[in-house]
């Protein structure tokens, strides 16, 4: 069994309620140096009495109303003064309210406090212990030690609690900054998916289109072409869902399912192929030599082409040409996707409605330190060109 338990939960019971604190420890100090001693004081009995009560009831709200509780301190040492006779035990609560005003009050009053106490030390001492300067001297010093440590005592808790305060804002800081950080990696992911999605759905509806129209006009003359076409559609559908579930698979819990890897730069010619077979007359240019390429940009330059000859389907023509070029350069894997149809004219007009195919091809290019441009040509057509380098720019 844990006995600091009940320790810490009382504990953190009196930090809830420190009026309650303050209110029990004026009334223990009242007690003991106003109630007790009340009998020891000589002819002023009475005006001692209530004296040290004015002394003393201010600390039920040091912590509450420091400055207000120092001026009814500093108002009842100096009425004590003038009406007593002798040194009252009740003095002590001023040592707890220069405590107090070092702790609580703001600065200058702290140092304030330390001041009229060090002052109330000399008075005190001249009034009660001798008129002359030299024996007053030995209980001046001793009780401005006192006050001295008592103001020490609480320029401590002050520091204490700047620090505690400051680390409890560091961690709020930093509770804020990872919540940021989380909602900056969800809408990243969010962006991640989207641009795959729109890859995946785009490419995939734009081929079975292709081919559902070349089957409805070959079907008429050409039955064996017709059924080409819908295996091709069926084929094209097959991967286009095994593509959705492998992406969507990352939203669901749990990890025992098992994906196909990402397409790569490998993977490109079979995507011109599968074009090619749609019914677009599509050449494929590969220059220079194969350089290691990471798995990111890899994916990146396939989903490239990927939209790429998607929008030549939707926009080139029926007479259309493309061409797909794969250069291997020094430092980066350059690609060029061209067509000689109006693709031109359909970009200006958007062609997805949402700028989603030229937007995430760029910001393809952009993280994994690419670049990449994309416009008309000059005499028709339309151009992508990217540059993914081998290693990403620090």
């Amino acid at each position: 069994m844990d006995r600091s338990a009940p320790v810490e939960q009382l504990s953190a019971w009196l930090r809830e309620r420190p009026f309650l604190v303050d209110l029990a420890l004026a009334v223990a100090i009242g007690l003991v140096t106003v109630v007790l001693p009340a009998g020891s004081y000589w002819q002023e009995e009475e005006a001692a009495f209530v004296v040290g009560v004015l002394l003393v009831a201010p600390l039920a709200w040091r912590r509450r109303a420091p400055l207000a509780a120092a001026a009814v301190v500093i108002a009842a040492g100096l009425l004590e003064l003038r009406l007593s006779s002798q040194f009252l035990a009740a003095n002590y609560a001023a040592l707890v309210m220069v405590y107090s005003l070092a702790a609580y009050a703001p600065r200058w009053a702290g140092r304030a406090g330390l001041a009229i106490g060090l002052v109330g030390a000399v008075l005190a001492s001249l009034r009660y212990y001798s008129p002359s300067p030299v024996d007053a001297a030995f209980p001046a010093a001793s009780i401005g030690v006192a006050v001295v440590a008592a103001w020490a005592l609480g320029d401590l808790r002050r520091a204490r609690a700047l620090r505690v305060a400051g680390l409890e804002e560091r961690a709020r800081l930093l509770e804020l900054e990872r919540d940021q950080e989380m909602r900056l990696a969800a809408t990243a992911e969010r962006a991640r998916i989207a641009r795959e999605m729109h890859d995946v759905v785009a490419h995939s509806l734009s081929v079975v289109i292709a081919q559902a129209d070349g089957g409805r006009y070959a079907g008429r003359t050409d039955p064996q072409a017709a059924t080409d076409a819908l295996e091709a559609i069926s084929a094209t559908g097959r991967q286009a869902l095994t593509d959705m579930r492998a992406l969507l698979g990352v939203l669901r819990d749990g990890g025992g399912e098992e994906y196909a890897p990402q397409p790569d730069v490998a993977a490109i010619p079979t995507l011109v192929e599968d074009v090619r077979a749609s019914g677009l007359d599509v050449d494929l240019i590969v220059e220079g030599t194969p350089q290691p390429l990471p798995a990111g940009p890899q994916l990146a330059a396939y989903r490239i082409v990927q939209e790429s000859l998607t929008n030549v389907l939707k926009h080139a023509g029926p007479a259309g040409r493309a061409w797909v070029r794969l250069q291997w350069r020094p430092d980066a894997l350059e690609l060029s996707v061209l067509d000689d149809g109006r693709g031109a004219a359909a970009a200006v007009a958007g062609s997805d409605g949402q700028g989603q195919g030229l937007r995430g091809m760029r910001e393809r290019a952009e993280l994994h330190g690419g670049r990449l441009e994309a416009g008309p040509r000059h005499g028709g057509g339309f151009g992508v060109h990217a540059a993914l380098p081998y290693r990403a720019r620090r």
